[in-house]
């Protein structure tokens, strides 16, 4: 029997955060699947496939767009949930998605985000108006849509940043999307030397430059020219091969 949820998990370099993830919430097939694509899987993420908890898809490059559609391709559950491997899952949020599966006038969706307690007051009550209002959808947010719809999207857009964003625009377009509770948390990434306020700047001028057309390219360059000071914080390549 395939699984009512499939699980698909983009990684780089936080392979054992994806194993945390996994060993946290295991799941039955009949439920859920994960699927794991990776680049260049650590043992550890291997020895998760041996065992049958994941399906690993090994990457050479990494790309998160390509990634989560060779994840796609791979799956065979009703509905696709591209979740990141530092961000939280629970049973909670699980069956959430099992009552969004039932649902067949959903075609996709996501959910709401939780922040830490002193942004609780303004910056979680306005990203919540913001997603039901009809805003996009982050990667951190879990999208997910089902298979048939997916297909029909054609995927994640082959472009090395806002594949997010342009992929929750078309969604948005073709049918009927839902944010769903409990939120989910994930912790700041990639902050450095940069704050909270300029992080928060920073990513909102993007985006808005991506919705003013500028293309996901030139962003790219731009986002990622500052982390280049940083090891820890390698640029992203467009040339991806999985299998």
């Amino acid at each position: 029997m395939d699984p009512l949820i499939s699980l698909i998990v983009p990684v780089w370099k936080d392979d054992e955060l994806a194993v945390n993830l996994i060993n946290s919430l295991p799941v039955v097939p009949e439920l859920a699947e994960w699927i794991v694509v990776a680049v260049n899987p650590a043992p550890s993420l291997r020895d998760l496939d041996r065992r049958g908890a994941i399906q690993l898809i090994s990457c050479n490059e990494p790309s998160r767009g390509k990634q989560m559609n060779a994840g796609a391709n791979a799956a065979r559950g009703t509905l696709l949930c591209f979740h990141h491997c530092d961000t939280e899952l629970s049973p909670e949020h699980l069956s959430a998605l099992q009552r969004v599966a039932s649902d067949r006038t959903i075609a996709g969706g996501a959910f709401h985000r939780r922040f830490r307690a002193q942004h609780t007051m303004w910056r979680e009550p306005l990203v919540r108006w913001l997603s039901e209002l009809g805003g996009p959808l982050f990667g951190d947010q879990s999208i997910f849509v089902t298979a048939s719809v997916f297909r029909k999207l054609g995927g994640f857009a082959n472009i090395p940043l806002m594949e997010d964003l342009e992929f929750s625009r078309r969604l948005r377009r073709i049918g009927r999307v839902t944010i769903l509770d409990p939120p989910l948390w994930s912790p700041p990434r990639r902050l450095g030397r940069l704050g909270t306020w300029w992080r928060t700047c920073r990513n909102a001028t993007m985006i808005g430059l991506f919705y003013l057309g500028v293309d996901p390219r030139t962003l790219h360059s731009w986002y990622y020219r500052q982390l280049k000071t940083h090891p820890n914080n390698s640029q992203p390549t467009e040339n991806d091969t999985c299998a």
